[in-house]
């Protein structure tokens, strides 16, 4: 396949693909006659390798060094993806199984108890939280949550009004392209404002890993959608260029 073929068929850019291939992350081999880029087999395995680490919120700086290591295990890899998707299928289907018995309850065709209501419901687990707290150890994202909770109501009505304009800014421009100037310094924007109202505590990885948060996670994507629909996926691919590029930097 050459360059087009392969980002059609994995949603990515015929520009991500070169930019993967100039830093060593995916290189295919060249067309002897013409000098274009051919992918195999091999390539298309690697690629999904790539795009599953880039799920879980991996730098394309970490996941070159993952790759590169002779005690990288594809398999065990995988797993962590399949323990993200098994997780978000769980919840998924805990929350269908509520919603499924209240419309039967409406229609006076089952009846639930209070507690029967809200089954499915957690938000007193974070599981990207956890995820973080394993890649970039406790201390990050304990000194983020302490930061927070130190501050009084006011300074945390101040925080969410901060947040709340921040992103009626990003909805205004959500239909621009995420790798444009206009978005990257709205990303830049949002990268100060993060680490201004959470203390400072959002190196370049941690903001990285909240683009596959931003699409992954229901409640985060329904929260961030109410600003404007697509928002969520245009923060994904604008954070994630943004990382790329300071990375790189």
């Amino acid at each position: 396949m050459n360059a087009k073929q392969v980002a059609e068929l994995s949603d990515l850019s015929v520009r991500a693909l070169h930019h993967y291939d100039e830093i060593g992350l995916l290189r295919p081999r060249r067309n002897a006659e013409n000098g274009y880029r051919e992918y195999l087999e091999e390539d298309l395995d690697k690629l999904q390798q790539i795009l599953f680490f880039r799920q879980c919120g991996f730098s394309l700086e970490r996941i070159k060094k993952l790759l590169s290591n002779p005690r990288f295990d594809r398999a065990r890899a995988f797993e962590l993806q399949k323990k993200h998707l098994i997780l978000e299928k769980e919840r998924i289907e805990a929350m269908l199984s509520t919603l499924e018995r209240t419309l039967k309850t409406l229609k006076g065709e089952d009846s639930m108890s209070q507690r029967e209501k809200f089954k499915g419901f957690d938000f007193s687990y974070n599981p990207y939280e956890e995820e973080a707290k394993q890649l970039w150890g406790d201390e990050t994202v304990e000194k983020s949550n302490d930061f927070i909770t130190s501050k009084s109501d006011r300074e945390r009505k101040d925080m969410e009004k901060i947040l709340d304009d921040l992103f009626k800014g990003l909805a205004e421009i959500r239909i621009k392209d995420p790798d444009s100037d206009l978005a990257q310094e709205a990303i830049d924007r949002m990268y100060r404002v993060f680490n201004d109202s959470f203390g400072h505590y959002y190196i370049i990885e941690s903001f990285a890993a909240l683009d596959s948060i931003c699409v992954m996670d229901d409640r985060f994507k329904a929260n961030t959608d109410k600003y404007g629909e697509g928002l969520a996926e245009f923060l994904s691919k604008a954070m994630r260029e943004y990382a790329d590029r300071e990375s790189e930097g």
